[in-house]
């Protein structure tokens, strides 16, 4: 389902567009606001991209991609932008962005509207934050007033001199001073058609392809399947770990930080290749007077990790998740190696990289490799479309 959208129209964003290009070309900045063969490009390292392309008097397309505001791209569930689009779009652009989940918003004009796919109430696509400048006159005008420190009268004669295609190195200069390079910043009007006898870049419509790959699981879905299936799955019979001076170390450890002093003390961790994470059971370990923050998180973690290797066996793989109860004179240990143990608090949010999983599961024999191993695979959350 489609909705409209409230933007300048085509002639006027490009307008907006060509003159920042111009402008900051003219100070030395021509890879923010530009103009190239294919169209109009906005490159912001700290917010993102945006692209915007005319193909003749009535249609026109802008997207991108905003690195912070655009959760369409992680939608939860998976939201197609490009469902119900037109033929004509750049799809050789936009299906590769939209597989590899760099696609933020879509917009095209057409038959004197902007439309787009319908979201979700409340989700955002960045496009106002990227293109803000643009989405009034007096927002271009802001912008341009704010380089340099160029005054409002200025940047309305510039504006309104791009806007009759008069754009002159005087206009530039009165804007701009003595940092504008007159000669750049025209060379970019002229690709724009802000200049007498030129004319704007045009596009050649698209294709649709025949088939593409859309996303049927967001990455939150994917992940809970596969969290689902740990949680149903039963341990693989395997031989118990030798005994190591590592469980000795970390009984030690957490005897000496039992929290009423008496030896009881309880450990719940998950650990993989790259992660670690611990959860309060019953007698966590205490930290120490006077003891630096986090010191004890961080020794618990080195001790873990030195069992985990420890205990590691090419053939059998690694524990993911462990359980320890000490007292003053005993030990009960308990490990999981291929499922999620009912004593692991889930928050239905988190849980275990799947590439993480993945690379654990790779560094088994297969006979050790527990069923749910096939839902990691990504293509799993993907299905092919016309």
């Amino acid at each position: 389902m489609l909705t409209d959208v409230d933007l300048p129209a085509p002639g006027l964003l490009w307008t907006r567009w060509a003159t920042l290009g111009a402008a900051f070309t003219g100070i030395g900045q021509p890879a923010v606001w530009s103009i190239d063969d294919r169209g109009a490009a906005l490159d912001d390292r700290d917010a993102g991209w945006a692209r915007f392309a005319l193909l003749d008097g009535r249609r026109a397309v802008v997207y991108g991609h905003h690195r912070e505001h655009s959760a369409t791209t992680h939608s939860d569930p998976p939201l197609d932008l490009l469902t119900g689009a037109p033929d004509w779009l750049p799809w050789d652009e936009l299906s590769p962005l939209a597989e590899a989940e760099r696609l933020g918003f879509v917009i095209w004009h057409e038959n004197g509207r902007w439309s787009r796919v319908r979201y979700r109430d409340g989700l955002l696509d960045g496009m106002a934050d990227l293109l803000a400048p643009l989405l009034t006159a007096d927002s271009t005008v802001l912008a341009l007033s704010a380089m340099a420190s160029g005054s409002r009268a200025a940047s309305e004669r510039v504006l309104n001199a791009a806007v009759r295609a008069e754009l002159t190195t005087d206009d530039l200069a009165a804007l701009l001073g003595d940092l504008v390079d007159g000669d750049a910043a025209l060379r970019v009007a002229a690709r724009a058609g802000l200049l007498p006898d030129t004319r704007a870049p045009r596009i050649r419509p698209g294709s649709r392809p025949p088939m593409r790959r859309i996303r049927r699981l967001s990455q939150g879905e994917h992940d809970r399947l596969v969290w689902a299936a740990m949680r149903d799955a039963t341990e693989l019979r395997r031989p118990a770990p030798p005994a190591t001076d590592e469980l000795d170390d970390l009984v030690r450890w957490l005897q000496e930080r039992a929290p009423h002093g008496d030896g009881r003390c309880t450990l719940l961790a998950y650990a993989d290749g790259t992660s670690f994470s611990s959860q309060p059971g019953g007698h966590p370990p205490a930290d120490r007077p006077g003891e630096e923050r986090f010191a004890t998180f961080r020794r618990l973690t080195e001790l873990v990790r030195a069992l985990r290797r420890a205990e590691s066996d090419p053939r059998y793989g690694r524990w993911l998740y462990l359980r320890i109860e000490t007292s003053a004179t005993g030990v009960r240990v308990e490990r999981r190696y291929d499922s999620w143990p009912p004593w692991w608090h889930d928050d239905g949010v988190s849980g275990p990289w799947r590439t993480n999983l993945q690379e654990e599961m790779d560094g088994r024999l297969p006979a050790y490799r527990p069923d749910w191993v096939a839902l990691l695979d990504p293509e799993l959350a993907y299905r092919p479309t016309s």
